[in-house]
């Protein structure tokens, strides 16, 4: 707009100067548009692989949990009848 009023070269040149500045700032608007596209696609993928993720840790927890102690076997001799689970009071006579 200077540059049709004043009809100047230094004006024509701020007019060129202006015009091409509001051009950068375009592409560099769409840049930024492009990127924070890109941005949301990822934060998307990393949306998804957390619950994957999240999923499988719930899935191996319980095989990282030592395993339960197995009961220890007694030592020394065991009568026939308390191997087999019977509980009498009665030892067998020693012949």
């Amino acid at each position: 707009m200077a540059a049709n009023i004043l009809r100047s070269p230094r004006a024509v040149q701020m007019s060129v100067y202006v015009v091409r500045a509001f051009v950068r700032l375009r592409e560099q608007l769409a840049a930024n548009a492009a990127v924070l596209q890109r941005l949301a696609e990822i934060d998307k993928t990393l949306i998804e692989h957390d619950d994957v993720l999240r999923t499988i840790w719930t899935h191996l927890q319980p095989l990282l949990a030592p395993p339960p102690e197995k009961p220890k076997p007694r030592i020394g001799f065991v009568f026939p009848h308390e191997a087999q689970g019977t509980t009498s009071s009665k030892k067998p006579p020693l012949s």
